[in-house]
C-alpha cells in the first residue's frame, strides 16, 4: 500500500521523531505540507498526518493544507501528534482535526499521541516540561501503532 505522511514538527522534532518509526514501518515518505500538492497527493492510498501541538491545536500549516485539499478524497488516513500535555476536554484538536479529514472524505482508521518536549512560554523559564520525551517508550508504542495500522489498512 502507497503510504505517505505529510508532517509538521517545528520547535524539537518531536512530532518528526514519532513520523520516522511510523515511516519506517509503513515504507512511507514523509514531508512537510509545503512539499507536497493535492495531485501529488492523491496517488497514496494511505496518508497519514502528524503535528506538533501549538497553543492547543494542531499547526496552522497543516491545517491550512487539509482545508485546500479537494472533497471525496476517499483514502484511508491516520493522525498523530506529539505535546507537552494531553488533550484538554474543552478544546478536543485531534478530535477537530479528523473531523475536518472526514469531511475531505477521507476514512481516519486510527489515531496517536504521546507527549513531546515543551518550551512554549511560560514552561521556558522552568526548563520547559516533558524533557527526553518522545523517549523510547513512546517511540516503540509509536511502532506497535504503526503495525497496527499496517494490518487495519491492507
Amino acid at each position: 500500500m502507497r503510504t505517505i505522511i505529510v508532517c509538521k514538527s517545528v520547535s524539537h522534532g518531536n512530532t518528526r521523531k514519532v513520523a520516522d518509526v511510523i515511516g519506517e514501518v509503513l515504507g512511507s515518505r514523509i514531508v512537510d505540507p509545503s512539499e507536497i500538492d493535492a495531485a501529488e497527493l492523491s496517488s497514496y492510498e494511505l496518508v497519514g498526518f502528524g503535528s506538533g501541538v501549538r497553543n492547543m491545536d494542531y499547526y496552522q500549516e497543516l491545517r491550512a493544507f487539509v482545508r485546500a485539499l479537494p472533497g471525496e478524497q476517499r483514502r484511508k488516513a491516520f493522525v498523530f501528534h506529539t505535546g507537552g500535555f494531553p488533550e484538554p476536554p474543552f478544546r478536543r484538536y485531534q478530535h477537530n482535526f479528523t473531523g475536518l479529514l472526514e469531511q475531505k472524505g477521507f476514512e481516519v482508521l486510527d489515531t496517536f499521541s504521546c507527549f513531546g518536549y515543551d518550551t512554549l512560554w511560560p514552561f521556558l523559564i522552568v526548563g520547559g516540561v516533558r524533557k527526553g520525551r518522545p523517549n523510547a517508550a513512546d517511540l516503540a508504542a509509536a511502532r506497535t501503532f504503526a503495525e497496527n495500522l499496517r494490518t487495519t489498512a491492507a
